[in-house]
């Protein structure tokens, strides 16, 4: 089975920056697709970014001109550099990836902005 890793989650002030970073491991295939979603408490999971195999990279409104979705498909590795940090940013983030025919999640790591 496929296991994604996280980390790079924490506690920052508004402004501030964080790097997530999301390695699968198990598996010697690049993903199709992978990504990261948030969710807030009391709100529903919500997409933040997405890169395809083919590079093509979509942002939700909020976040974009602030984050930065890359990947190494060599390493199956994504990320995502988040700056100028809002409270609004404040929830658990989950890495995701698509194989063909297969999907996994992490497990999420906390991401904090509060002044």
């Amino acid at each position: 089975q496929v296991q994604l890793v996280e980390s790079g989650g924490g506690l920052v002030q508004p402004g501030g920056s964080l790097r997530l970073s999301c390695a699968a491991s198990g598996t010697i295939l690049s993903a199709n697709v992978m990504g990261w979603y948030r969710q807030a408490p009391g709100k529903q999971r919500e997409l933040v970014a997405v890169v395809q195999s083919g590079d093509s990279i979509n942002y939700a409104d909020s976040v974009k001109g602030r984050f930065t979705i890359s990947r190494d498909n060599a390493k199956n590795t994504v990320y995502l550099q988040m700056n100028g940090l809002k409270p609004e940013d404040t929830a658990v983030y989950y890495c995701y990836a698509l194989w063909s025919g297969y999907n996994s999640w992490g497990q999420g790591t906390q991401v904090t902005v509060s002044s």
